[in-house]
């Protein structure tokens, strides 16, 4: 049996990077400062397949860079595919496909919501998967889409901003535009035209085209992928693990994965650089065409002389991690270190299967238990919580054991300079000894703040291929209130209903988000994990007052998978003593297989079914429905 290697210097091992702003309460201050606390979101986006010329623009920043297929996506990040172009985004198990020309930008990516902004081009959004009260919207220039069903759409729209074409090949949906809504159905192309005002006309699904028939290919190799006998869908990336090494069995940990193509000498988290993504702080971005998954998710193990990837339990949505490694450091969480001979920087060691995460960013205890259990097959609910109360509470951390720690085969450790400025690591990774590693001392407890290369990248190439109006200045209509600053198409009066005054379908005007007096978008609040392993039914999707008039998503209202997953109307949040009573019970993550996701063969090689009858539009009034 392996085991843990005490850490018998008087240092200090995180399970994270501190910046000054993400130090834990003290003690004392724990329970008042609990409903302050905010988890981050449990998931990002990834653009993990790329044609052509793709780019990204980080947000806050001005520059269009060449996208690195390994960098974690959120809120307020912008793609581009340019001419000739496709690029795939994944978010969790569902695949977001972009056509030449098209831009994409994220609105609000959380726990609940993924609001995505279409201003120009074409997607194809294939969603494997949707939880009851979850919402998925796509807004573009001229309307509000929302996905309410596991399937496939493709939507549409043109530079001018005035056209949106849907088509839904498999699920069901709710467009809301100019003062209307409109329930859209499988197997029909809809055409809405206008701003202010839309027409929409509707007619039978044409055939697949090339960029569709591709969509479809790259389903197929996702539903074909050996990964996922062993790893959730929701872990993004399992399928780039079958081209890149090969799973094998393991007495103490069960399926691991063993990387091809790496030298005997290799060690996680060596090739590939850090960057800074708010709110998680130091993120690692490997340079793996693989590297995406192992990093984020699971632990690493060293078996005999290779290390081996362990993934976590199958389950849906396990709880995405900037980096799971423990830094070494000192007291006021510095991170320097000196090794002797004359060099100072940062060191770090990947964490083992046995070892508790705990972050350096602001979460509740149970963040860090989903996060663990999540992510390790070994570590019980129990030792979570007991290394955390040593690690956050006590703040001892003389008696928490790492697997790694004293190992300095696992160490990489590099200049200052190369950690902040994002510099690629494995070239300048400086060697440590034995000797050296023993004398490790604390040398500075300045918290190592980010630059602006920390944020993209210090090799990162400006591209000039990027969309002739920039995001922020293309208008777009929205259901949910954006977490990002938008330019607001203003609605036009809204038909009423006929008992009531109430705008029809629950469809509201917005203006830019609130942004607490800096040019920042506010901060999500709290996200809790109910009894399904969900966020609670009482989390709005930015858990937010309803104040600014949008419908929260109520779970107590939501319909069971399948069924219509549109907003509910009319649901309110639970009070505050209710949402804090909840927020600690924990129970197990629902366990992921092939039933709860959208897996079949590709539509386009099903056999072509009987057209769908032509219905007449009906009148105009509060709602539509086709």
């Amino acid at each position: 049996m392996r085991k843990a290697i005490r850490w018998a210097m008087p240092l200090l091992v995180l399970a994270g990077l501190f910046a000054a702003s993400a130090m834990p309460a003290p003690a004392q201050d724990q329970d008042q400062d609990q409903n302050q606390t905010q988890d981050p979101p449990s998931r990002v986006g990834r653009l993990n397949y790329m044609e052509g010329s793709v780019s990204y623009q980080v947000q806050g920043d001005t520059d269009w860079v060449a996208a690195d297929p390994n960098r974690p996506l959120t809120t307020g990040d912008n793609l581009w595919a340019d001419k000739d172009s496709r690029g795939e985004v994944h978010i969790d198990s569902n695949a977001i496909r972009l056509s030449s020309e098209t831009g994409l930008s994220f609105l609000n990516l959380d726990d609940r919501t993924v609001q995505l902004q279409l201003p120009q081009g074409t997607i194809e959004v294939h969603l494997r998967q949707l939880s009851p009260g979850d919402a998925f919207e796509i807004d573009t220039p001229n309307l509000a889409f929302t996905l309410a069903r596991t399937g496939e759409y493709v939507i549409s729209t043109d530079p001018n901003g005035s056209a949106t074409n849907i088509i839904v090949r498999e699920g069901d949906g709710q467009v809301t535009g100019g003062g209307d809504s409109w329930d859209l159905a499988a197997g029909q192309q809809y055409a809405f035209n206008g701003t202010d005002q839309l027409t929409e006309s509707e007619q039978p699904a044409p055939d697949f085209d090339d960029f569709e028939a591709w969509c479809q290919s790259r389903d197929q190799a996702e539903n074909n992928s050996v990964s996922a006998q062993y790893v959730s869908r929701d872990v993004d990336g399992y399928y780039d693990l079958d081209e890149y090494g090969s799973w094998s069995q393991d007495a103490d940990y069960g399926p691991v994965w063993y990387p091809s193509g790496v030298g005997v000498d290799w060690v996680p988290y060596h090739v590939g650089h850090w960057v800074y993504i708010a709110p998680w702080g130091w993120t690692w971005v490997d340079a793996e065409p693989w590297g995406f998954a192992p990093f984020h998710y699971g632990r690493w193990a060293l078996i005999g002389p290779r290390w081996a990837w362990v993934p976590g339990p199958r389950v849906v949505r396990p709880v995405y991690a900037p980096a799971l490694v423990g830094f070494v450091g000192g007291a006021g969480f510095g991170l320097s270190v000196s090794f002797g001979g004359g060099f100072t920087g940062v060191a770090w060691f990947p964490l083992g299967p046995r070892d508790v995460f705990v972050p350096a960013y602001r979460c509740t205890p149970r963040y860090v238990q989903y996060v663990n259990v999540t992510n390790t097959r070994v570590v019980n609910v129990t030792q979570v919580t007991n290394v955390y109360n040593t690690v956050v509470i006590n703040r001892d951390v003389t008696h928490v054991s790492y697997t790694y720690a004293g190992n300095v085969r696992a160490v990489t450790a590099v200049s200052r300079d190369t950690f902040v400025n994002a510099r690629p690591v494995a070239a300048a990774a400086v060697h440590i000894n034995d000797d050296q590693f023993r004398n490790v001392r604390v040398v500075s407890t300045a918290a190592i703040a980010p630059t602006r290369s920390s944020y993209i990248g210090a090799n990162v190439k400006v591209v000039t291929a990027r969309p002739a109006v920039p995001f922020s200045q293309r208008p777009v209509v929205a259901n949910l209130p954006p977490r990002v600053p938008v330019q607001a198409r203003p609605a036009p009066p809204m038909n009423r209903g006929p008992q009531n005054n109430a705008p029809s379908n629950g469809f509201r005007s917005f203006g830019p988000s609130a942004d607490n007096g800096r040019g920042q978008p506010p901060a999500s609040g709290p996200r809790t994990l109910d009894e399904q392993g969900a966020p609670p039914n009482n989390t709005q999707p930015n858990n937010q007052p309803n104040n600014r008039g949008f419908r929260p998503f109520g779970q107590q209202n939501a319909p069971n998978r399948g069924e219509n997953n549109r907003p509910a109307r009319g649901s309110a949040p639970q009070t505050t003593q209710q949402n804090n009573q909840e927020r600690y019970r924990f129970s197990p993550p629902v366990k992921a297989q092939d039933e709860n996701y959208d897996v079949h063969p590709p539509l386009n090689q099903k056999q072509q079914s009987q057209p769908h009858e032509q219905r007449q539009p009906q009148p105009k009034e509060s709602s539509k429905s086709h």
